[in-house]
């Protein structure tokens, strides 16, 4: 593997912790078992933006016409 530095001027200290991510990473991934996926976040799971039912249409549908907060 071959890191190359595009800007700036690292201290060693510097690139020696943005290595030291990268390899934990890397070690991270290569640790996990084939076939199996990465559990989600619940930050990404579109159930969170849309938890609560919306106003169904009908014969009352004008009066829902509105989220209560």
């Amino acid at each position: 593997m071959t890191i190359k530095v595009v800007r700036g001027n690292p201290t060693p200290e510097e690139l020696a912790a943005a290595l030291a991510v990268v390899r934990a990473r890397a070690a991270v991934a290569a640790a996990a078992p084939e076939g199996v996926a990465a559990p989600r976040d619940a930050w990404s799971d579109p159930a969170r933006i849309a938890s609560r039912r919306l106003p169904q249409p009908g014969g009352t549908a004008w009066a829902r016409t509105y989220w209560p907060g």
